[in-house]
């Protein structure tokens, strides 16, 4: 089997996890090697521009998609690299859990949360509000699905290499510090995106313990989007048919008086026959009832 064919195997057989994995790896390396190509021949074009999150809300006017695109794209190897060994680490802790729905549910919905607490918070703090940045990662998502997973089972025993047992909380809370530490020193809406979506996953778990799955939100609108631009099967047409019963024809009257009166001369005679017998009828009642008879 080639490598080609493998990679399809495991796209169709992996999972949602798998499936945002691909995407991400496919989103950031086609882009990267397609307008590295072009720069060759002068034609630059800064992609990310178009996918980027950006910190100004109005630029959501002319590219509303990128409050979840920018979740799919990165900004070099390592981003990447890191974010999809957490994504792969968090989506296979979640799925112990929860369904697969729920899973590509809450990256999208965590994608969403962190990207709007990136945006807000250029509103809320003085200092970043003269900058205009952008932000790209799947960061926020990954942060949504392990502190969701670490909100319903906080005491999850893992065993990581060259450290041993620990708890899943653990994990989490070394990860919280490090965006806090982070959060005054560089890319503070990033470490803010980040954060958000961690509180997105801890509302997304506490959310269905009270009995609502918020995931189902993007299957809907899923659904909505699939059925819009689904083309309507023409209605076959239908040719009714209608079985009419013939009217009875009406026979003359002159028709049914004479019917009545040959029934009346042939119940005439058969009295007689019955009184008196065969040999006691005329000639002509004879050739009457022969001809009755045919």
């Amino acid at each position: 089997m080639s490598i080609i064919e493998d990679l399809k195997l495991q796209y169709r057989i992996g999972g949602v996890a798998n499936r945002l994995i691909y995407w991400n790896v496919g989103l950031f390396a086609i882009p990267y090697i397609v307008f590295g190509i072009l720069s060759l021949f002068e034609i630059r074009i800064d992609f990310l521009s178009y996918v980027s999150l950006s910190s100004n809300p109005s630029d959501l006017l002319w590219k509303p998609w990128s409050l979840i695109s920018y979740a799919f794209f990165h900004g070099g190897i390592l981003h990447i690299l890191f974010n999809m060994i957490m994504l792969n680490f968090s989506s296979r802790l979640f799925t112990t859990y929860f369904t697969q729905k729920q899973l590509f549910g809450l990256y999208i919905l965590g994608s969403i949360f962190a990207g709007l607490i990136y945006i807000v918070s250029y509103f809320i703090f003085p200092a970043l509000a003269n900058s205009n940045t952008t932000l790209v990662g799947a960061s926020g998502a990954v942060m949504a699905i392990l502190f969701a997973t670490v909100t319903y089972n906080p005491l999850m025993e893992l065993r990581l290499l060259l450290i041993g047992n620990v708890k899943l909380w653990h994990i989490a809370l070394f990860i919280l510090i490090i965006d806090l530490i982070q959060l005054p020193l560089e890319n503070t809406g990033g470490h803010l995106a980040h954060l958000g979506g961690a509180f997105f996953g801890f509302l997304f778990i506490k959310s269905l313990q009270n009995g609502t799955d918020l995931s189902k939100i993007v299957s809907v609108v899923i659904d909505f989007f699939v059925n819009l631009f689904k083309p309507k099967k023409a209605t076959p047409f239908k040719k009714v048919h209608k079985n009419y019963k013939p009217e009875p024809k009406k026979e003359p009257a002159s028709r049914i008086v004479t019917k009545d009166k040959t029934q009346q001369q042939i119940d005439e005679i058969l009295d007689k026959i019955s009184q008196s017998g065969y040999d006691s009828l005329t000639k002509d009642e004879k050739e009457f009832l022969f001809k009755a008879g045919k």
